[in-house]
């Protein structure tokens, strides 16, 4: 009896692919240098939103998920999560900082568990644990006045996470 053979991994599969598919074509010549040479990759920095002073401070910050993919009017994307999201690359998440800080304790996280009847709870015990913050979350305020700016979440529900209560303090809401 012949016996069959293993199946491939998704890694194994994926590395075939790439060997079957056709070589990269040759550069063109406007990407060379003098004497034919490539030119160097200049490392640009995401460019920063335009500075907006008239524009309200709560319609230049949003919330996402880290899980959705980046859009080009995200801005700034700034991880605010103590923990890095389960199952993703720091490549793909595109994450421009991460502030741990910011998040709320690890007791508090655990007391309140996305339950909705805590919400309010939770709103008033995060801000409590913000005033301690005071001198950072100054620094993050100052950063973040006139630009766009994302903050990035693994909730998924984006209403009922610590999001939205340290968008609103950075707004100037609360």
């Amino acid at each position: 009896m012949k016996r069959a053979a293993p199946r491939r991994t998704k890694i194994q599969r994926r590395k075939r692919a790439a060997a079957r598919r056709k070589p990269a074509a040759p550069r063109k010549a406007a990407a060379l240098g003098k004497a034919g040479a490539p030119r160097k990759a200049v490392a640009r920095r995401k460019a920063a939103a335009p500075h907006r002073p008239n524009a309200p401070a709560a319609a230049l910050i949003q919330v996402k998920r880290v899980y959705d993919a980046p859009a080009p009017n995200d801005g700034m994307r700034i991880l605010i999560d103590r923990l890095w999201p389960r199952g993703l690359s720091k490549d793909k998440a595109k994450v421009d900082l991460w502030i741990k800080d910011m998040a709320p304790s690890h007791a508090l996280r655990r007391w309140y568990g996305h339950t909705p009847e805590r919400f309010e709870e939770f709103r008033r015990r995060y801000l409590a644990e913000l005033k301690t913050l005071r001198e950072p979350l100054d620094e993050l305020r100052a950063g973040v006045r006139g630009r766009r700016v994302t903050l990035l979440t693994a909730t998924r529900e984006l209403d009922l996470s610590h999001a939205i209560v340290l968008r609103e303090v950075l707004a100037g809401l609360k």
